[in-house]
C-alpha cells in the first residue's frame, strides 16, 4: 500500500482523527507504527465489538504494528471486583482472537497485552504521581465522565483511570492511541498532558458508538440491547426480531448501524453484496453494493424491516460460527467471569 492508500483504509469509518496531519506524516515516514486500543474488562463482549475489531483489521492491512491492551486493573477502577480480574482477563483472551478469526484476518502483527503486567512497574507508578501533580481532580473528573461510572458518591479510583490511560500511550510505545467517541474527552486529556511530563502526544483516532436493539447505545451491562457472543443461533434471532427498527426511521436504528460498520464494510472488503432474501411475491432479492443505497431503499420504505432484519441475523449468524466451534470452553470461562448472583 501506498501512504494514501493506507491513510483511506484507516480512516474508513471513523469519527475524528487527532489529527489527521500528524497521521499523514507518521505514514511517511514510519514504515511500521503502532497503533493500541484498551478496552477494560468490565462488561461481557458483545458484536459491537466487531467494529473495533474490524478498525484494527483495518490498521494491520496498512502494515502497523496493533496492540491490544486487556486493562485489568482499569476494570478495577470502574468497578470490577478484584477477584474477578484475572478470570475475566481470560474471557477476553480467548474471545478477541476468535473474532478475528471470524473475519478472516491475519493476526501475526497483532498482540494482547496485559495491564497490571507493566502498570505495576515502579517507573509506571511514579509517573502517575508525576501526572498527578500537574493536572486538577475537575480535569480527571471530566476527562473520564463518560468512560467511569463515578455515582453519586465517586471514589479516587475514577479520577486515577485518565492519568493511568494517558501513560499506557507512553509504556506501550505507540504512535497512535485508538478508541470510540465516547473516549474523546480522555484521548484528548491524553494529548493534552503527556507533554508536561516529558512525553510526546499521540495522535487520537476514533470511531462511533452504534446504536443498541432498543435504539439507545449498545450496553454490555444491557442484556436486551446487544447480542452476546455465545448467543446460540436462535437467540440471535430473536433478539434481532424484537429490535427497535421502525420502517423508514434511519436514525437511532441498531439495526442498520451494524450494517454500515460491521456487515458492509466486511462484504466489500471481500468483494461481495449484501443480499437481502425476499420471496419472488414480494419483489424477490434486494443486493447492495453500498451502504448508501440500503439506507435509501429503507429510507423510503422499499426495505422492509422484517426483510432487514432476516438478512442481519444471518449475517451475525455466520459471525459467530466461529466462535460457537469453541463454545464449551468459552461458556466455562464466561460462567467463571460473570458469575450470576
Amino acid at each position: 500500500m501506498t501512504p494514501e492508500e493506507k491513510l483511506e483504509q484507516i480512516k474508513r469509518n471513523t469519527e475524528e482523527i487527532v489529527t489527521e496531519k500528524e497521521l499523514k506524516e507518521l505514514l511517511a515516514k514510519k514504515k511500521k507504527p503502532a497503533v493500541y486500543i484498551g478496552t477494560a474488562i468490565t462488561g461481557k463482549p458483545h458484536v459491537a465489538y466487531f467494529i473495533w475489531v474490524l478498525k484494527l483489521s483495518d490498521f494491520l492491512k496498512a502494515g502497523f504494528q496493533v496492540k491490544l491492551l486487556l486493562a485489568d486493573l482499569h476494570g478495577a477502577l470502574d468497578g470490577t471486583p478484584w477477584e474477578l480480574l484475572e478470570k475475566r482477563y481470560k474471557y477476553y483472551e480467548k474471545v478477541i482472537p476468535l473474532m478475528f478469526k471470524s473475519i478472516g484476518t491475519d493476526i501475526k502483527n497483532f498482540e494482547i497485552i496485559k495491564g497490571s503486567d507493566f502498570q505495576k512497574q515502579a517507573n509506571y507508578q511514579f509517573d502517575i504521581l508525576r501526572m498527578s501533580t500537574e493536572v486538577s481532580v475537575n480535569d480527571c473528573k471530566r476527562a473520564a465522565a463518560e468512560v467511569v461510572k463515578f455515582g453519586e458518591n465517586p471514589k479516587l479510583c475514577g479520577l486515577i483511570y485518565p492519568i493511568m490511560q494517558a501513560l499506557d500511550e507512553e509504556y506501550l510505545k505507540v504512535d497512535i492511541q485508538y478508541g470510540g467517541v465516547d473516549q474523546r474527552k480522555i484521548l484528548m486529556f491524553a494529548r493534552e498532558n503527556l507533554p508536561k511530563i516529558g512525553y510526546k502526544r499521540r495522535i487520537e483516532l476514533m470511531t462511533p458508538m452504534i446504536p443498541g436493539l432498543l435504539g439507545k447505545k449498545m450496553s454490555a451491562s444491557d442484556e436486551k440491547s446487544k447480542i452476546d457472543l455465545a448467543d446460540d443461533e436462535q437467540t440471535v434471532k430473536d433478539k434481532i426480531k424484537s429490535a427497535y427498527c421502525e420502517p423508514g426511521i434511519v436514525q437511532d436504528n441498531g439495526i442498520l448501524a451494524f450494517v454500515k460498520y460491521v456487515i458492509m464494510p466486511l462484504k466489500q472488503d471481500k468483494g461481495e453484496k449484501f443480499i437481502i432474501e425476499r420471496p419472488a411475491k414480494f419483489g424477490g432479492n434486494l443486493e447492495f453494493k453500498k451502504y448508501t443505497d440500503l439506507e435509501k431503499a429503507y429510507a423510503d420504505k422499499s426495505l422492509h424491516p422484517l426483510d432487514l432484519k432476516n438478512a442481519v441475523a444471518h449475517e451475525i449468524d455466520n459471525l459467530l460460527t466461529p466462535l460457537r466451534k469453541h463454545k464449551i470452553d468459552i461458556d466455562r470461562l464466561a460462567k467463571e467471569a460473570y458469575p450470576t448472583k
